[in-house]
């Protein structure tokens, strides 16, 4: 494997496990608030972003490089606000669009289009990923400080996480 290629690959690893680790502190800190819907919302992104490093680990051994599990910085503990934890969570998903776009970049400056081809997937997820996001935050901005608004859109998230489940065991084959 292309050196240049690996470290960026190990690099993005970093991006993913600490994604799962912030959105881990997301989903805590939404359960403590009585949540429970987005804290089921986020306890599943965090799964899915974990997903999302694995994948990279399997990946750069199965090219003949070694993945480097990195330690994992701690995350926030506390959030301002539910609109808050979503604004950083689009801030952070357009922050890992820019890597995988850097990653795009190094896999077509080494021509190691074997890599390419398997990054377009992480391209594919992450216009997914910032679309959700934002769809959250439109729909927050829409409830205001309303209760029963703040009540239903939790109840939907929840929804949303129970019938994406079985979807995402799927992925993980």
């Amino acid at each position: 494997m292309n050196a240049r290629v690996e470290k960026a690959l190990n690099e993005q690893v970093i991006k993913e496990g600490s994604s799962s680790q912030f959105y881990l502190a997301m989903a805590s800190w939404a359960e403590t608030k009585g949540l429970n819907g987005t804290a089921q919302f986020l306890y599943q992104h965090s799964d899915e972003e974990r997903f999302h490093m694995l994948k990279l680990v399997k990946f750069i051994n199965e090219r003949g490089g070694q993945a480097i599990i990195p330690a994992v910085e701690q995350p926030p503990v506390e959030f301002e606000s539910l609109e808050h934890v979503f604004e950083l969570l689009l801030e952070h998903e357009l922050a890992v669009t820019a890597s995988i776009n850097s990653l795009v970049d190094i896999c077509l400056q080494e021509k190691d289009y074997t890599t390419h081809n398997f990054v377009q997937w992480y391209v594919s997820e992450q216009l997914e990923e910032e679309a959700l996001a934002r769809t959250i935050l439109d729909k927050l901005k829409l409830i205001g400080g309303d209760k029963g608004g703040m009540y239903m859109f939790d109840r939907d998230l929840e929804n949303s996480a129970i019938t994406a489940a079985p979807a995402n065991q799927d992925q993980a084959k």
